[in-house]
């Protein structure tokens, strides 16, 4: 109640104001389900009992790490844009079902993914033997299914940005929080692409090097750091502040 009155008797314009400072039923609702994701995604829930399990155990610390910290990027970007839009109406309450059900969806895979990635040698152990973890010609199929899911999970934030930007008489949002809503909008649209570049990259490339499409990732950071760079120059010169 405090941070909604400090935020409602603000003065300053060029802010970013919060329409939402409490959790809605939708918001606890899918904290729970990040939460039962991070459950899904857990190193071990059983206690190790020798040094040998826990050393196996240790070994899966880094891809649960990875696993953790895109769950959380995922649930932060969710977050602020309840937090700014308070927005909990029918066609957002959809976008919001699809995304929790992609997250939980892909829990798994990105496990299976991540430990596949930070594997020595891409092999397990069953029943004594040293089996792969995936076949050759299982790996374009394997992309396929990362790239789409992460062109839905941006295309949903896309639509759920392009929603609030369409509701900005209602929201009575200013110039400026116009201005960095189409940021956002437009940012998860072009991360979005990045992943429709994975699937184009997988499909051409040589049946050996299938698998490499997934550097076209690294692009990210350079794509945010362009995008946010030309949006925050422009904002500084439209408005006077840095987005």
């Amino acid at each position: 109640m405090i941070r909604k009155k400090a935020a409602s008797i603000t003065d300053k314009k060029n802010i970013i104001r919060w329409r939402s400072h409490e959790p809605t039923r939708l918001e606890t609702f899918s904290d729970a389900v990040f939460a039962f994701a991070v459950t899904l995604i857990i190193v071990s829930l059983e206690v190790p009992k020798t040094f040998d399990e826990l050393f196996e155990t240790m070994k899966g610390f880094v891809s649960f790490a990875a696993c953790f910290g895109l769950l959380f990027l995922i649930w932060n970007s969710q977050n602020i844009f309840f937090r700014r839009f308070g927005l909990a109406d029918s066609y957002i309450t959809f976008l919001n079902g699809v995304l929790l059900f992609m997250v939980l969806i892909y829990a798994y895979p990105l496990k299976f993914l991540f430990t596949l990635v930070f594997s020595a040698d891409g092999t397990y152990l069953d029943h004594g033997q040293m089996l792969p973890m995936i076949k050759e010609m299982q790996v374009p199929t394997l992309m396929y299914i990362y790239d789409a899911g992460y062109i839905i999970i941006y295309m949903l934030f896309y639509f759920m940005y392009r929603h609030a930007k369409n509701k900005a008489a209602h929201l009575e949002l200013t110039e400026y929080e116009l201005f960095e809503t189409q940021t956002q909008m437009n940012v998860n649209l072009l991360s979005a692409m990045i992943g429709l570049i994975g699937i184009i990259a997988t499909f051409v490339l040589p049946d050996k090097i299938k698998g490499t499409s997934g550097f076209i990732y690294f692009l990210i950071p350079l794509v945010y750091f362009i995008w946010f760079t030309y949006r925050s120059r422009k904002s500084k010169k439209i408005f006077g502040v840095s987005g």
